[in-house]
């Protein structure tokens, strides 16, 4: 999909459909089958590996669609605590828990008329899942704590990760909630399957970071854009996106440098410092195996931590998750480092 030149303003629907970019065969399908779903009210299940742009398909079918010109209201499943989803979405009633000074009311009530996108489905716990269920049954819910239902006329478009397949089987999510949120399926491709976009992407990114910052544009090395073609990309287009910026912040001259170090394949294999002396070229010994050890592991910390959360976008959630990690601990540990979780946002600068 080649970006729009014309000066002229863009309408949202316009605006958001220029955010997907890509000529790729799988695509220019997935891009399709968006405009496609715009047509019909009906719920849509999205699917595809983190980065792959799950939020702005759906935010594109939402302003292609009759509902276009009311709220699109997003929620992160995976970032809310358990104990609050069902308020989060369906509002409470005051006194209905022990911080619930005043009544409020959920995100399914400021979406009517438009969607409700409720991204990382998968994460929902089991009682949020019965509850989601019944109102896309009946259009109806409870806020908590209160003993009246209300109605809502929300379209609910939905989005899970790759796993949500292996949860199905595991019985950890709810058989009939994915049918009736799988009415109409979208899957985003990964970039390793994309052909050339990965390259499409990363000039754009160039230009639109140039532009953020009031740098200079530039152009990719030959190498950059060997590896761009060659890489397998696990974080997809966030990630490309969070490494061209970086790459652009950091540059000396008008060439963009592009290399795996710079990427998340830190994860899997990060440098590491020396953790010895040459005692060859200076005369001395090796270091005490303690210091040795902990400077070895502060390092590694380090470069893990940022690559994490560059590939989660600052989401601490989503990066305990790809960790293994409890995301209490993993907060611990970003804090003993001095990792602030806002510089690696989207659009952050």
């Amino acid at each position: 999909m080649n970006l729009r030149r014309s000066s002229a303003p863009l309408d949202v629907s316009q605006r958001e459909l220029a955010n997907l970019i890509g000529e790729s065969p799988r695509f220019l399908y997935a891009l399709d089958m968006i405009r496609r779903m715009a047509r019909f009210d009906a719920p849509v299940l999205i699917q595809g590996e983190t980065g792959t742009g799950k939020e702005l398909a759906a935010r594109a079918i939402h302003y292609l669609s009759a509902r276009g010109n009311a709220p699109f209201v997003p929620l992160n499943c995976g970032a809310v605590p358990e104990s609050l989803i069902e308020t989060e979405l369906f509002g409470c009633e005051r006194g209905a828990y022990t911080d619930a000074r005043r009544s409020r009311a959920g995100l399914a009530a400021a979406a009517e008329g438009g969607t409700l996108f409720l991204d990382e489905v998968d994460a929902l716990p089991a009682r949020a899942q019965v509850a989601l269920l019944r109102f896309l049954q009946e259009h109806v819910f409870r806020p908590v704590g209160a003993t009246r239902e209300q109605s809502c006329n929300v379209r609910v478009i939905a989005a899970a990760s790759t796993r949500l397949a292996a949860l199905l089987r595991a019985g950890s999510f709810r058989d009939d909630l994915a049918f009736r949120l799988n009415v109409l399926m979208l899957e985003m491709p990964p970039l390793r399957e994309r052909g050339d976009d990965a390259l499409l992407l990363a000039e754009h990114f160039m230009a639109r970071h140039a532009h953020q910052h009031g740098l200079t544009p530039s152009q990719l090395s030959a190498q950059s854009t060997e590896w761009i073609a060659k890489y397998a990309w696990p974080g997809n287009v966030r990630e490309l996106d969070n490494l061209v910026q970086r790459a652009l912040l950091l540059a000396d001259g008008p060439t963009l440098h592009l290399h795996c170090d710079s990427a998340l394949a830190g994860l899997a294999s990060p440098s590491l410092p020396a953790t010895r002396n040459d005692a060859a070229a200076d005369g001395g010994a090796l270091r005490r195996y303690g210091d040795a050890r902990a400077e070895t592991l502060h390092h590694f910390e380090q470069e893990y931590l940022h690559a994490l959360m560059t590939a989660a976008a600052g989401n601490v959630s989503h990066a305990a998750r790809l960790a293994g990690k409890e995301r209490r601990a993993l907060g611990k540990l970003l804090k003993r480092h001095g990792i602030n979780r806002l510089r690696f946002e989207a659009g952050s600068a």
